[in-house]
């Protein structure tokens, strides 16, 4: 389909700066708490905390940040309903909690793909359950945003697209629809509402606020949200950030006048919803500040399958042919009576090979999955044990320069098991709007710059530019004195 046609019938867009909306974020003092299903929802913000662990005393640490909008890792893809379900209750509980004892206003969002997997609407109702029983918050309406423009996901008249060279391509047509686990065949939000809802939802009772009424104005979209109650779902175009700016300032209305809403949205929505600008990629200067980087190689871990994923893969190779190359061989992993000693094997020689360059750690290409959802799942959970046990290893014997690891689950589990790391913050992107490099706050890996990468984003050489930069040497360290020391990505701030 060409873009340009479908976008004709629509009023041009109109220019928000992200000042306006952070202006108004500041009159409300509220702090957007963000339940990510997996870590690559922190790629489109900069210097934002991010837990992984989410007792109320790692809220404290969070609000005290001072920022805007905080990222709780929930890693829910991974999980099955029931277990995401508890999850999500128990996070809303102590968030709750946190906010009342310290005297903070918060939100909700539920941060999901933009190729539209996940738990729906399992998560929205059960946040807005959760904040009805412990605040007496009714939700209104759950506003949902999958677009992500940085990433070619755009929606356009209530249907979900994506931007591939032979045009905008409808959501269900692509290979993420055929998801094991979160497979759909609508493109059409309302379609895909009542498809999730098993009919719960009627597609006729979505709204949609499409871009004539998002380019109308703030008070065009709030008008069309006064309708919402008993948490119906509002599914929102965007094509570009200034669409998605300009939804922030209608939802900052609509909220102003009475409505409570809740979100289930892509990567980008944090950013625009707060009025934060786009950062620029981070430079190796800006990554490594004026810290010395560790000697030796960065480790690089792939779990993803999807079809760019294995692409990037194999691109990273041709550019990088001194690195090392490990395949964790799926099959042993599942199959074999005692996989700690095939782990033991891989622990070893990635270590050894760190000493001296970059080390690339895959799994087998050949995606091992069943018709059953859950059994799926459970190979996928297998499979991240074994990529954990591989960076945990590894880690005890020699720290990398930098760790980057690709997929949704492995990025997730390799941050809070692999690294250890509980409180992190988000310092930006390593590609624009896409790929984000955290700053470990606590645990081993504190001071080894992490880089979340999502399995379905970027072009084929996407993997390897971001390597390239991370493997820059940057300047001699300075000498310091005194209080005057660097802190990982302190260059930027």
């Amino acid at each position: 389909m060409d873009e340009r046609e479908i976008l004709d019938a629509y009023p041009v867009g109109v220019r928000v700066p992200a000042a306006d909306v952070a202006q108004r974020v500041a009159d409300t003092e509220r702090i957007l708490v963000v339940l990510d299903d997996d870590p690559t929802g922190t790629q489109s913000v900069s210097d934002l905390p991010v837990l992984t662990h989410w007792a109320s005393s790692d809220f404290e640490w969070a609000f005290d940040q001072g920022a805007a909008a905080l990222y709780v890792l929930t890693n829910t893809r991974s999980l099955d309903a029931g277990a995401a379900a508890a999850r999500n209750r128990e996070i809303v509980q102590n968030a709750v909690s946190a906010a009342a004892s310290t005297g903070r206003s918060i939100g909700f969002v539920s941060r999901s793909d933009s190729t539209l997997r996940g738990h729906f609407p399992l998560e929205t109702d059960v946040i807005a359950e959760e904040l009805l029983a412990t605040t007496g918050i009714a939700i209104d309406g759950v506003v949902m945003v999958p677009a992500f423009p940085d990433a070619n996901r755009v929606t356009i008249g209530g249907v979900h697209y994506m931007r591939l060279a032979s045009g905008l391509t409808p959501v269900a047509e692509t290979e993420f629809a055929r998801d094991a686990t979160f497979g759909f065949v609508h493109s059409d939000l309302p379609g895909y509402v009542q498809e999730k809802t098993g009919g719960r939802i009627s597609a006729a009772d979505v709204i949609v606020l499409d871009l004539g009424i998002i380019r109308s104005g703030a008070a065009a979209i709030a008008a069309a949200i006064a309708p919402a109650t008993d948490a119906i779902p509002i599914c929102a175009d965007a094509v570009t950030e200034d669409d998605l700016r300009l939804l922030a300032l209608g939802l900052d209305l609509a909220e102003r006048a009475g409505k409570n809403l809740l979100y289930r949205v892509g990567p980008p929505f944090v950013r625009a919803r707060i009025g934060q600008e786009s950062r620029a990629p981070l430079t190796a200067d800006e990554i490594y500040g004026r810290t010395e980087p560790a000697p030796g190689g960065g480790l690089i871990v792939v779990g993803s399958h999807v079809g760019v994923t294995t692409r990037q893969l194999a691109a990273l190779v041709v550019a990088r042919p001194s690195a090392t190359t490990v395949e964790l061989d799926v099959a042993t992993v599942i199959d074999s009576p005692d996989p700690a000693a095939y782990l033991a094997t891989v622990v070893s020689r990635v270590a050894d090979r760190l000493r001296t360059g970059d080390v690339i750690v895959h799994t087998s290409r050949l995606l091992v999955k069943t018709d059953d959802p859950a059994a799926s799942l459970e190979i996928a959970r297998r499979v991240s044990a074994a990529v954990v046990a591989v960076v945990q290893g590894s880690l005890v014997v020699r720290a990398p320069r930098f760790v980057i690891a690709k997929g949704g689950i492995t990025s997730s589990d390799v941050a809070s098991e692999g690294l250890g790391i509980r409180h992190a913050m988000v310092r930006g992107p390593m590609l624009p709007g896409i790929v984000s490099l955290w700053e470990p706050m606590d645990g081993p890996a504190a001071g080894i710059p992490y880089i979340v990468f999502a399995g379905n984003v970027g072009d084929d050489d996407s993997l390897a530019q971001v390597v390239a930069t991370l493997s820059v040497t940057p300047p001699a360290v300075p000498t310091v004195t005194g209080t005057d020391t660097a802190e990982l990505t302190g260059a930027h701030k």
